[in-house]
């Protein structure tokens, strides 16, 4: 790789309770190639807690394995059940606590924004967006993940790829968790 091509590593979680997913994109100039996607895969761990706990475990290990300058996170979509929300958005929360203690900048992205830059249609079913990630990086059917939880956080990065450069219209970047509760009061309690 020539030096003077600026490089940059996007780490992409799509946050879950029972599964988590993330990918990591290398992008280099213009381009953007797929290093590794997975799940954080906490189903037989029945404590809440320790689920979380393990959310800042793996996505640590991600960070320090991969080294990313940003992350890019899915942001909870707003449902009925309060539970699941308030689960869900510790399971954000937490990954959004290892960036931070890494010094990792956080760019979060609503589901509807992901899905309109990634397949043009903001309703998109989750194997519309895979499909087309498989297209347009190239990922071979055999290196497709079972989970597309997987998909989902590649396609957090993919996004923010594409935003690179542009204005960021709908994104939230927070530099620090003081940064966050400021911006965020409304969803502290």
């Amino acid at each position: 790789m020539r030096k003077d091509i600026p490089e940059k590593i996007i780490l992409g979680i799509d946050p879950g309770t029972n599964v988590m997913g993330y990918g990591v994109l290398r992008v280099v100039g213009n381009k953007a190639n797929l290093v590794v996607m997975g799940v954080i895969d906490m189903r037989r761990e029945s404590d809440p807690y320790l689920r979380l706990g393990k959310i800042f475990e793996r996505v640590t290990g991600i960070i320090d394995e991969y080294l990313p300058d940003e992350m890019a996170i899915e942001a909870p979509f707003f449902g009925k059940n309060v539970q699941s929300m308030l689960k869900l958005g510790r399971a954000q929360g937490v990954a959004i606590a290892a960036a931070i203690h890494h010094d990792v900048p956080i760019h979060e992205y609503a589901p509807l924004k992901i899905k309109m830059a990634i397949t043009g249609q903001g309703q998109a079913s989750k194997e519309q967006v895979a499909n087309m990630l498989q297209r347009l990086l190239n990922i071979n059917d055999d290196d497709m993940p079972k989970f597309m939880d997987a998909t989902d956080a590649l396609g957090a990065a993919y996004c923010h790829f594409l935003q690179m450069g542009r204005p960021e219209t709908g994104a939230k970047h927070y530099g620090s968790w003081k940064d966050f509760v400021n911006r965020n009061k409304e969803r502290i309690k």
